[in-house]
């Protein structure tokens, strides 16, 4: 047995006091990937009988049985030359049993995964293009089930493309031409271990505070230009190491590699991994501002999650295995204060400016205060119902409510942060929580677990007061409305303009973007015109226009969204209604639409009445600004 895998083995507990585990190995075939065609090839070491093979079903991040069990195809198992049939089992598709004959000792699994080309979702949805790919291990695996993920070994292989270039966590133990046998993980570190695969490559080192394992930013995309980031967003990324570790204090992983992938052809998200994460956007995110901007606190939110999610985990996430259910009752912390913490480390790093950052609350703000559903569903539902509210399609979605722990969890958090500075007069903030509950000491990957009872005691050393009660009201209850609370704590409002929102007008120059008009008619419309969502009780639904249904005329002109905008400003000046000729299914009818109020975009202005604490709060720890940012961080804007 070679020394690495011995060292391996006894790290991960699986040597007994009479037999080694013997691990399985892994070879993944990606030179297909173009065609979006994964092979795979086990080795399973077995003993004669009946055995239950498991297909990744609950996965870290996702939060909802998404293992993409329906994509797995070619699947044939083999004891020598023998095959072996197999069965599914009839209530849980993602478990396969088999037989094991007498004398076998190994199993040959051989299988595919038929990764789509269209979709949503995270690691189950579209991971490769002509000139990329994303490999998540649990779409190209079966396991033993009953072991913890901890206590089963891997021993993984990859072949690439020709000429393709991979980046992951794994540490690689061999490499020849373009086949790469990585050392030997456990299943739970393999799964949380993906590799970008691509033909064009640029590896970033990143800085990092004295004493700090390696950064390193990978971006893999459809093209050389994509890589060509501009001088001052390297600067922003040089920055962002140092104001984590400035926050948080400590850092626990061997080593962190940041996974980018800009493409048009993969689906667009991030997941977080404890030594890495995965990231994927549009292939000119680099090159072009809107989807620089629009995109800029992706990798700041992942970074987050090494600490927030990855290394203290909700009690209920902290499942044992990828079978076992998991409960998400606190998401508005694991993903909440993540986004939060996003933001402010965006911010800090001048990933954003100052004004920036501020319209990005005003439009998460006013996305919360256009959201009906709030009126009867609470917060903590969206969370612990997380499995289908991220699949919901988005139609009914103002009245439905979506993963809104994201955005209010900002909100919220912001609150806190806010109240833990008045209430200390600036001598403590979130930043104290922060070190004291995800900080010091130093460590490698590792999972501590939490409950809401750690995370009230551990508010309550920072700043003693009644934290549960403060949860209890703003993530049990109802709590209709929009939750300014933190907004206007932090010295600032919530108001309306014709101004164009900063990140809304970033979002609308997106390729195959819509028109945002929640704020005014009350509705999300697709760029073919079709209402997406409509909020209720606004002029939209108060007129009798409803989701799906297509708007064909604006006061009797053919549909665009400038026609559509210029008639909501003429009524604005002239008092008139709007009157649209709308589609529904097959039939036609007529609507007078009864607004007057114009453009409405959200931005937040100063209260000159309280401190501005959110100037504190996106002040940067580790470096200077210029003076002309120091004078923009001051300048509030228009109103």
């Amino acid at each position: 047995m070679p020394k690495l895998l011995l060292l391996v083995l006894c790290t991960l507990g699986l040597l007994g006091t009479a037999a080694v585990a013997e691990p399985i190995r892994l070879s993944v075939d990606l030179r297909d990937a173009p065609q979006r065609v994964f092979h795979a090839r086990e080795t399973i070491p077995v003993t004669p009988g009946p055995l239950a093979l498991r297909y990744a079903k609950w996965l870290p991040g996702e939060h909802a049985p998404t293992g993409p069990v329906v994509d797995l195809a070619g699947l044939r198992i083999r004891a020598g030359k023998q095959p072996l049939a197999w069965e599914r089992d009839p209530i849980d598709p993602w478990l396969l049993r088999v037989v094991v004959p007498a004398g076998a000792s190994r199993l040959e699994v051989a299988l595919d995964y038929l990764a789509p080309s269209g979709g949503d979702g995270f690691s189950g949805a579209p991971p490769a293009s002509a000139r990329v790919a994303v490999l998540a291990w649990n779409t190209v695996l079966l396991y033993p089930d009953g072991p913890r993920a901890s206590a089963l070994a891997f021993e993984p292989e990859l072949e690439l493309p020709n000429g393709w270039e991979a980046a992951t966590a794994l540490r690689i133990a061999e490499k020849r031409g373009h086949r790469i046998q990585y050392a030997p993980v456990s299943l739970e570190t393999l799964v949380d271990s993906p590799v970008a695969t691509g033909a064009h490559y640029r590896a970033i080192p990143l800085a990092a505070p004295p004493g700090a394992p390696e950064h390193v930013l990978h971006v893999l995309a459809d093209s050389e230009a994509a890589l060509a980031a501009k001088p001052e967003t390297l600067a922003a990324y040089a920055r962002l190491v140092p104001e984590a570790y400035a926050l948080f204090g400590a850092h626990h992983y061997g080593r962190y590699d940041f996974l980018l992938t800009l493409s048009d052809h993969v689906a667009h998200f991030g997941l977080e991994h404890h030594e890495s994460s995965d990231n994927r956007l549009p292939e000119r995110s680099f090159l072009e501002d809107p989807l620089l901007f629009s995109g800029n606190s992706l990798l700041p939110h992942e970074f987050v999650h090494s600490w927030n999610a990855k290394y203290r985990r909700p009690a209920g996430l902290a499942t044992r295995d990828f079978s076992t259910p998991m409960v998400g009752d606190l998401l508005w912390v694991y993903e909440g204060l993540t986004s939060y913490l996003g933001d402010v480390l965006t911010a800090r790093s001048a990933l954003v400016t100052p004004e920036q950052a501020r319209d990005t609350l005003a439009l998460q703000a006013a996305g919360l205060a256009h959201t009906k559903g709030r009126e009867w569903r609470p917060l903590a539902d969206t969370a612990r119902d997380a499995q289908h509210t991220y699949a919901a399609r988005f139609e009914g979605h103002s009245w439905r409510r979506g993963v809104d722990f994201y955005d209010e969890g900002v909100m919220l958090w912001l609150e806190v942060d806010a109240q833990i500075r008045t209430q200390t007069r600036g001598a403590k903030s979130l930043d104290d929580f922060c070190k004291a509950f995800f900080g010091p000491p130093d460590s490698g990957p590792e999972v501590k677990p939490y409950t809401r009872a750690d995370l009230v005691a551990a508010l309550n050393a920072v700043a003693p007061n009644d934290w549960e009660a403060f949860f209890r009201k703003r993530v049990d209850e109802l709590r209709p409305g929009a939750p300014l609370e933190g907004i206007e704590a932090a010295g600032w409002k919530l108001v309306y303009t014709d101004k164009p929102n900063a990140l809304g007008e970033a979002y609308a120059a997106l390729p195959d973007a819509g028109s945002d008009l929640r704020f005014s008619l009350g509705a999300y419309l697709t760029p073919e015109a079709r209402v997406a969502d409509v909020v209720p009780g606004s002029p939209l639904a108060e007129a009798g226009v409803g989701s799906g249904a297509e708007i064909v005329a604006v006061n009797s002109r053919v549909y665009s969204a400038e026609v559509l905008a210029d008639a909501i400003a003429a009524a604005k000046k002239h008092g008139a209604k709007i009157e649209l000729l709308v589609k529904n299914a097959d039939f036609f009818t007529t609507h007078a639409v009864d607004y007057r109020g114009g453009e409405r975009q959200p931005h937040l202005v100063r209260d000159e009445t309280k401190p501005d604490l959110l100037a504190q709060i996106f002040a940067p720890r580790t470096w200077t600004p210029k003076p002309e940012e120091k004078k923009e961080a001051a300048k509030a804007p228009a109103q």
